[in-house]
């Protein structure tokens, strides 16, 4: 709860390592509006409904189409009527990120990354597995704009758009109070995951340590992320966050010696034993910076019956 900016945070609980999302809502003028509202299941349908019940709900503003921000929200909107918001490229994403035919295409390109057969029917399946918790598709009102301005609460927010970990992230931020609402491109304890899947944005890495640097320009004071407590300091976690990808980008070079696979290298970025729904992420953080690598001249990829390998 901020109750100084007139925002409600709600904490959903998520099936994951990473347990939690953060989604919001604040009072205006004409009626609610919600930030993000979790994965469409029993458990947030149950948590939303007391909330919401007595509420006029105006507008929903989704940060982007991952099914933690986004899956609730067509559900929501045909419950209240709210207007929904949200950037075109991520809603465009969000049309086709849980169609069979994409979820096909995502099976093939796994082939590309070297994964096993077994492994990559595996990550298949566990996408499939969050169609029903994202459906049904909300219908988009409103395509937010570069620099727009919107109330929130007690204050009014900067729309700035930070691709990274999704090509049409958004961000708010309030310059009276230095506040910045950083959804899950800023986050306190851990690194937001910045993959790379064959689709969209060629260079993920490049285009989010570039969305740091803008959001660095602000130095917001107070940070509140949608995983996580809020905390102080951005460019602070900014600067941690950029030698975490400086050491990532090094290791990963270092490793780079004989041709090898996407998911070879990932053993040495991920060591770990991980959930399948992990190495879906593993994988594509793995690429995100072999891709980085490879525009910026420090590797090359080649192409071997139709697998993708990258050496020195």
């Amino acid at each position: 709860m901020q109750p100084e900016l007139g925002i409600e945070t709600l904490r959903l609980n998520l099936p994951f390592r990473l347990n939690h999302v953060n989604v919001f809502y604040a009072e205006g003028d004409n009626g609610w509006t919600v930030i993000d509202a979790g994965l469409h299941n029993d458990e947030t349908v149950a948590a939303w409904d007391p909330i919401l019940r007595d509420k006029k709900v105006d507008r929903i503003f989704v940060t982007h189409y991952h099914p933690d921000h986004f899956g609730y929200v067509g559900a929501m909107q045909k419950k209240t009527g709210a207007r929904v918001f949200m950037t075109e490229t991520d809603a465009e994403a969000g049309k086709h990120a849980w169609t069979s035919e994409f979820l096909d295409e995502m099976r093939a390109y796994y082939n590309r990354a070297g994964i096993p057969d077994h492994q990559a029917d595996e990550m298949r399946a566990n996408t499939a597995e969050f169609v029903p918790r994202v459906e049904p598709l909300p219908t988009i009102d409103h395509f937010f704009r570069e620099g727009e301005k919107v109330q929130i609460g007690k204050y009014e927010y900067e729309v700035m758009f930070t691709p990274g970990h999704s090509d049409g992230l958004i961000v708010f931020f309030n310059r009276e109070k230095s506040v910045l609402l950083s959804t899950d491109h800023l986050l306190p304890k851990i690194t937001p995951n910045i993959s790379y899947w064959f689709h969209g944005d060629q260079n993920p890495l490049k285009s989010y340590l570039h969305s740091l640097k803008k959001i660095e320009t602000l130095d917001a004071e107070y940070v509140i992320p949608s995983h996580g407590k809020p905390f102080t300091g951005a460019n602070a976690r900014a600067k941690e966050i950029r030698d975490h990808h400086s050491e990532r980008l090094e290791t990963l070079h270092s490793h780079l010696g004989e041709p090898s696979t996407v998911y070879d290298l990932c053993q040495h970025l991920f060591p770990k034993v991980l959930t399948v729904h992990e190495t879906r992420f593993a994988i594509g953080e793995t690429l995100a910076h072999l891709e980085y690598l490879r525009y910026g001249g420090d590797c090359k990829r080649e192409v071997v019956h139709g697998v993708w390998y990258y050496s020195r």
